[in-house]
């Protein structure tokens, strides 16, 4: 018998993700409880200012360590784009889940398809790796900062805010929000985030009982390629808020992977594929960094984190 305490944030996405987790858990240890400790963090009040000039995603996840680090809670679950490239001493990424989609979705009341919006139309997202990508397919369109939980940007493009806004499709499709995808964005087209799609679980990494029962939900093929993904973005040096993307999947048994790292603006954009083996997922992500770096994609960070 163990009680176990999940912390989480308190959005309807996170509590899906957390409750989530909570049956899967239930399932295979039946003699355990397990509970939800509901928390707001930083990133969920501090909604005025674009993530970027604020400290970035891991604003979303400091406090949930913190009730694991005063044994207030035992594990803690996060959206995998939002988990800071390296974390606190003392915790582990101890499981990460089978991905949902890793694609972004086009949500607009008024038009069908991205490719329909006029000139100068208003599109609203809160990431900067959608704005440069979006900015060098669309020089013209005007990129607001969208902040919130997916129900808050849903209601301000319902207002009339923006023409058109960029989300997750996984977090529209958790949440059952299907209806309100217009246009499913082709992964190459507007590569995804390190992560996008994929739910991780964090702990403490001496809970050794605990990390046995979190490694039986762990998904081999979404944990290679995300951690393929995470190894070129820890590489680049990249947090959660760069316009760096990235993305691998497996096809017959071989890792291919693209990553893009791209101006804020959009003008300059540098991008890089390659394929690797299951077992060398972190060298490949890796490779693909240095390629970058070496075709300039550090001067492009390094002037980002000059503003």
């Amino acid at each position: 018998m163990r009680n176990v305490v999940i912390a989480t944030r308190e959005s309807a996405l996170a509590l899906w993700q957390a409750k989530h987790v909570q049956a899967r858990l239930q399932a295979i240890r039946p003699e355990w409880t397990v509970s939800l400790l509901g928390m707001t963090t930083k990133g969920d009040i501090l909604l005025d200012s674009p993530l970027s000039k604020i400290g970035g995603k891991g604003l979303f996840v400091k406090e949930l360590e913190v009730a694991m680090m005063e044994k207030k809670a035992d594990l803690a679950v996060h959206s995998m784009k939002d988990v800071p490239m390296k974390l606190p001493e003392g915790f582990a990424l101890s499981a990460i889940l089978e991905r949902e989609r890793p694609t972004d979705a086009f949500v607009s009341n008024h038009f069908k398809h991205i490719d329909d919006l006029p000139e100068n139309a208003v599109v609203g997202t809160s990431s900067l790796r959608r704005q440069a990508q979006l900015l060098s397919r669309r020089p013209d369109l005007k990129i607001r900062s969208l902040r919130g939980n997916v129900q808050t940007r849903l209601r301000k493009l319902d207002d009339g805010e923006f023409d058109g806004i960029v989300l997750a499709t996984a977090g529209l499709m958790r949440l059952e929000l299907h209806d309100r995808i217009r246009h499913e964005i082709d992964e190459h087209w507007l590569l995804p985030a390190c992560g996008q799609g994929a739910v991780g679980i964090e702990s403490r990494e001496d809970d050794h009982e605990l990390n046995t029962a979190l490694q039986e939900l762990a998904h081999l093929e979404t944990t290679v390629c995300v951690l393929a993904e995470r190894a070129m973005n820890s590489y680049l040096n990249g947090g959660c808020q760069v316009p760096i993307a990235g993305y691998c999947v497996i096809k017959d048994g071989t890792l291919h992977m693209e990553g893009r790292v791209a101006s804020e603006d959009g003008t300059e954009v540098i991008a890089h594929q390659a394929v690797g083996s299951i077992d060398e997922s972190t060298q490949l992500g890796e490779s693909i960094a240095q390629t970058m770096l070496a075709q300039g994609a550090g001067k492009l960070l390094e002037a980002l984190n000059q503003e």
